[in-house]
């Protein structure tokens, strides 16, 4: 199979998320498949990078480019049918890189990376099958932002019109899409019910490099005082979001409960408010980004998942689990990787509950023990990057024949037969 992977930005260096479900799903498909990537370089941010794809990809184009400004209200915005936020990425040269590569070659797929980049195949290329590898459901995310943060009345509005906007553009998408490829049942459900009933889903969790998050891989070992730690990019809205639920609701009372309590909040560009966390409460630390998050989570006791908005990776959890440090999530922090509250984590919605469980984990080391060797146990079984990938390539390779018949279904408004593969 010779396929094209179509990025909206250098998946690397691995310090997100999304970047590192993109780099090891990515590296396992080249292992059985033949890839040509087409990443896009944002200012020529990362362009550095070629030689490390290149490594396993048949071919690897960056294309430079800058978003085109966004667009005034009136009269673009509120004239244009396509979302802003999917706008906000129609670059002329994408898509003439794009037409070059599908001129150049005959592909049996195309792979993009997240939807903002399937507007380059909508309308064109209509013979080569459209896969969507998807971080988060874009109008789901969104609008569970809308729920949970204190948005301005104005900007509620034009998040009204985006969300229109973007149900189109998603039912649009669903229709020209081969399969999806989704992180969670939670995904899949919100696609089966609000987007489309008919395309193709392939449920994959996101996973872990076990070598590299190897307990004795790396020196350190817990603090001497109970330590919490919360890991991720302290620029993304759920974290924000979640910090922000965790510290007016639960720091006091647990500092209170557990003498000598200590929390540690690592990750890249926090912004004032996580920053003013540490002058707040005397037992936080802020980190900022580090180069190495590995030696803080064998400083903590537990990471909390405090988070509210669901979607997106979650990658802190099976990173923590692998390196051996117990999670208290939410459920929707947790969604999409099947865990069991008890065994694997402890699983918490309310400020009470997650109070409860996160005492209950730095008070009991019997209770932090097995966590920890059932925890590491599932990522072993389950979330480790090659099996996922290998899942993902068989499930990448046995769609090919049954593409065309499956997207004239879909154009036709007919049931097709879905594809729900959950690794």
């Amino acid at each position: 199979m010779k396929l094209l992977a179509v990025y909206p930005y250098i998946p690397y260096p691995l310090n997100r998320g999304a970047y590192q479900r993109a780099f090891h799903l990515l590296k396992g498909l080249a292992r059985d498949h033949e890839v040509h990537l087409l990443c896009l370089a944002e200012k020529c941010e990362g362009m550095e990078h070629k030689a490390i794809f290149e490594a396993f990809c048949e071919k690897v184009v960056f294309v430079p480019f800058e978003h085109p400004e966004w667009e005034r209200l009136f009269p673009k915005r509120l004239l244009n049918p396509r979302p802003s936020t999917i706008a906000h990425w129609n670059v002329p040269a994408v898509q003439q890189a794009v037409d070059e590569l599908v001129a150049a070659e005959k592909y049996d797929a195309v792979q993009v990376f997240d939807i903002v980049l399937a507007q380059f195949f909508m309308g064109k290329h209509e013979a080569l099958p459209l896969i969507a590898d998807r971080t988060r459901v874009d109008l789901y995310y969104q609008w569970m932002e809308h729920q949970n943060l204190n948005f301005s009345f104005k900007q509620r509005l034009l998040n009204y019109e985006n969300y229109t906007k973007l149900w189109f553009y998603e039912r649009a998408v669903a229709r020209r899409c081969a399969l999806q490829v989704v992180c969670g049942i939670d995904d899949a459900n919100f696609t089966r019910k609000f987007i489309s009933p008919q395309v193709p889903l392939s449920v994959v969790p996101n996973g872990v490099d076990i070598g590299y998050f190897d307990a004795n891989a790396v020196a350190g070992q817990p603090d001497p005082d109970p330590t919490l730690i919360f890991c991720g990019a302290m620029d993304y809205n759920p974290n924000v979001d979640a910090l922000r639920w965790y510290f007016g609701n639960m720091h006091d009372a647990l500092s209170k409960e557990i003498p000598n309590l200590k929390a540690l909040i690592v990750g890249k560009d926090p912004g004032a408010e996580v920053r003013g966390y540490a002058q707040r409460f005397t037992n936080v630390t802020v980190t900022g980004g580090v180069p190495d998050v590995r030696p803080y989570y064998k400083r903590a006791w537990a990471q909390i998942v405090p988070l509210r908005i669901g979607g997106g990776t979650r990658l802190k959890i099976p990173e923590s689990m692998a390196i051996g440090t117990p999670v208290v999530s939410t459920t929707i922090g947790a969604q999409g990787l099947d865990l069991r509250h008890g065994e694997d984590i402890l699983l918490a919605d309310t400020p009470q509950e997650f109070i409860r469980e996160t005492a209950r984990i730095l008070k009991d080391a019997v209770l932090r023990r097995h966590i920890q060797a059932t925890g590491l146990a599932t990522v072993k079984a389950r979330l480790a990057w090659p099996s996922l990938a290998a899942g993902l390539s068989e499930t990448y390779a046995s769609l090919v024949s049954k593409a065309p018949a499956a997207q004239a279904s879909a154009r036709a408004g007919l049931p097709s037969s879905p594809v729900i593969a959950a690794s």
